[in-house]
């Protein structure tokens, strides 16, 4: 019989922890994380679901250079934001909208001082599979489109990746000729697997979302003017001593930026 002290213990449930964050992306597993000792380098980041290719990679780099260890936690940047409020053991938060970063600034969970715009993105249109391009404006049939199927779309009210296709559609007046057709998830990267998977024709991602899995292809790209500008905000959760400084600064370096390019994203400045 193997025995192990506490510091192995707690060393290798952390190490367990961390692959079960980065390989099933909830933010629940950190839930168990916030009863276990964190040393005082490792850093937590919570971030959008679009984000976990990216930062998956990036991660590995930090960690490779710095010694330090990263746990990463994906999900919709609402369900993130208000676990954050709650006190969940995050010490950086990447939202995938301003909207909930406000949020927090506003209740007083994040660093404001740290506060930068990191990235931007674009918004498609996605179909299972091949197909010709499709042009998209207030006289598209997307109910002829789905055919009796559904539109995968991150959840309309509170995901951002959802608030940015509802209001495409509004702007382009679709939306109520599908809103009964939509079927919606917890987060973008759900959205993107029911299409990935044929249980949904088409969905409404991110563009990084649909280089992300060659079961998908771009259907159309939404004009820029028909939703707000997609825009990535990065902060320091309040009061976390972890060198949360250090990964946001590595987020903005060469290296990084390479990945975030690479994988569709823009640097907001």
């Amino acid at each position: 019989m193997l025995l192990l002290n506490d510091f192995q213990i707690s060393t290798r449930m952390m190490t367990f922890m961390r692959l079960a964050c980065r390989r099933t992306g909830t933010a629940l597993m950190l839930l168990v994380l916030a009863t276990l000792p964190v040393r005082a380098d490792d850093l937590t980041v919570f971030a959008a679901a679009s984000l976990k290719d990216a930062l998956e990679e990036i991660a590995a780099g930090f960690e490779a250079a710095t010694g330090h260890d990263v746990f990463l936690s994906f999900a919709g940047s609402s369900a993130l934001a208000r676990q954050i409020e709650q006190g969940a053991p995050a010490d950086l938060f990447i939202s995938a909208n301003p909207g909930w970063m406000d949020h927090l600034a506003e209740a007083g969970r994040i660093d404001s001082a740290s506060r930068i715009d990191l990235l931007r993105n674009a918004l498609v249109l996605i179909r299972h599979g091949d197909g010709p391009p499709l042009g998209l404006s207030a006289k598209t049939d997307l109910p002829a489109l789905l055919d009796g199927g559904h539109l995968a779309m991150a959840l309309v009210d509170a995901v951002p990746a959802g608030i940015y296709g509802k209001a495409a559609l509004i702007s382009l007046g679709l939306w109520d000729d599908i809103a009964a057709s939509v079927a919606q998830t917890d987060n973008v990267r759900a959205a993107l697997a029911l299409v990935a998977l044929g249980e949904a024709p088409f969905g409404i991602v991110y563009a990084t979302d649909a280089i992300a899995d060659s079961r998908v292809s771009i259907a159309a790209t939404f004009p820029g003017g028909s939703h707000p500008p997609i825009v990535y905000p990065a902060a320091i959760v309040a009061g976390t001593a972890a060198p949360a400084a250090g990964f946001l600064e590595h987020l903005r370096s060469p290296e990084a930026r390479a990945v975030f390019e690479r994988l569709g994203f823009a640097m907001a400045r």
